[in-house]
């Protein structure tokens, strides 16, 4: 899945390398043909599109990571990360290291400090308890992307596992003088969160609490800047992986009348049929409390997500995949089938009380 840097990359490098370090390049590229009916044309009406896509299974990146071993157990590292959009060649969001880029001292005893940008800890955390791996159908869908952002100014820490158990916290800072919760222009304000695993051989499980403040260091949105509670697990009986999530959200600091309050549920199911081919079948539910809605803000609604999906694997680090996904509406409820925000300049969303269809094939290679 990872390989060593070439060493005709490493010359130049060379003086400052000793034995005890290592530069690793790892990625992964994704890309496919998707389908999306029902999608809201602004005129009051609705339609369809067939579209080539990258990064439905999972977003393509490209990533450097190295450590040093500086003895007695201790190693400092640092990993570079960036998202790719392989259907015309850009980075995540116009940053040179849109996902990642940080640097950090981990001991054996202690556990991992590190400084820099990341994946925000729900991001980090909620996948593992997701059927569908949040793709671009998954749990991240009905809760429009709320649980796959990144934050910059962060520090974070891991804990080692001690029988089974470790703790991640992570606070990242607004960085904004007079205004200790604000953030930059375009930037989250300042977040934080904490994160308790086990982890057997039998089963898992995950309890995080976040805060993920806007721009003005408020709560301000159920579905981007919100608190919220996670716990998730997984049950693994020969050949299935058994997948179950609560997870509630709350903004209280939403304009007055607007909902400011939601609960996802998820169950779902992997059968690892033959040693290349999986299934996975899922259901995500969304209910949001009561409340108004705006352009930004979700008014009280419900939906229900239905998704199937399967992966065959052509090779260790090849593999092609297919998903299909229903998604049904209630009254007031616009959620597709895809993680949309939804005031996003490229909506998806259906009309209100509107169902959705949405499928998408491809194939993804990890190097």
């Amino acid at each position: 899945m990872k390989k060593q840097l070439g060493a005709c990359v490493l010359v130049a490098a060379s003086t400052a390398v000793s034995a005890q370090s290592s530069v690793t390049l790892y990625g992964r590229v994704d890309g496919g043909i998707e389908y999306l009916n029902h999608i809201a044309n602004g005129t009051g009406g609705s339609s369809s599109r067939w579209s080539a896509e990258g990064g439905d299974w999972g977003t393509s990146m490209l990533g450097f990571k190295g450590s040093e071993d500086l003895g007695g157990g201790t190693s400092a590292l640092f990993d570079l990360e960036t998202a790719l959009q392989i259907m015309n060649g850009t980075t995540g969001g116009g940053r040179l290291f849109s996902r990642r880029a940080y640097v950090g001292l981990k001991n054996e005893t202690w556990g991992q400090l590190q400084a820099g940008r990341n994946l925000f800890i729900d991001s980090d955390g909620v996948w593992e308890f997701d059927p569908f791996v949040q793709q671009a159908v998954s749990s991240a869908s009905l809760v429009r992307g709320r649980n796959w952002q990144q934050t910059s100014n962060n520090v974070e820490y891991h804990s080692p596992v001690w029988h089974g158990f470790d703790v991640q916290g992570q606070y990242a800072f607004g960085n904004q003088p007079g205004a200790w919760n604000s953030g930059a222009p375009g930037e989250f304000g300042r977040s934080d969160g904490i994160m308790l695993s086990y982890h057997s051989s039998r089963f898992d499980m995950r309890g995080i609490y976040d805060e993920l403040r806007d721009q003005n260091g408020r709560l301000s949105n159920i579905f981007t800047a919100s608190r919220e509670y996670f716990v998730g697990g997984n049950l693994r009986v020969e050949k299935f992986k058994i997948q179950a999530a609560y997870t509630h959200y709350a903004a209280p600091d939403s304009p007055v009348g607007v909902a400011d309050s939601a609960d996802h549920y998820w169950l779902g199911a992997t059968y690892q049929a033959t040693q290349r081919w999986a299934m996975t079948a899922a259901g995500f539910y969304i209910h949001v409390g009561a409340g108004g809605g705006d352009a930004a803000h979700d008014p009280s609604s419900h939906a229900m997500l239905y998704a199937l999906g399967t992966t065959y694997n052509l090779s260790a680090r090849t593999f092609l995949y297919g998903t299909v996904a229903y998604v049904n509406n209630s009254k007031n409820g616009t959620f597709s089938v895809f993680a949309t925000p939804r005031d996003s300049s490229s909506p998806t969303s259906p009309m209100a009380g509107e169902s959705q269809t949405g499928a998408y094939i491809g194939m993804m290679h990890v190097f």
